[in-house]
């Protein structure tokens, strides 16, 4: 990103800034492939498949997590 694009883009409102981050964000999540893991990230990910899979209970639901992080503020 050049300087100029920079600016441009601090010039926008708010709300018009959001909308670049998520257009930005959408534009990335289209292409994962580009951003592959490192071996350490896989291994991660593996391990907390496995580890859900083992004991699918202990998990939390979507709702649960956002909860839970609200109560925490």
């Amino acid at each position: 990103m050049n300087a100029t694009a920079l600016e441009q883009a601090l010039e926008l409102t708010v709300p018009e800034r959001l909308e670049l981050v998520q257009a930005l964000w959408d534009s990335i999540a289209a292409r994962p492939e580009a951003l592959p893991l490192s071996d350490r990230d896989r291994q991660l990910l593996d391990e907390r498949i496995a580890s859900y899979r083992e004991k699918p209970e202990l998990g939390s639901t979507w709702e649960e997590a956002v909860e839970s992080i609200r109560r925490s503020r």
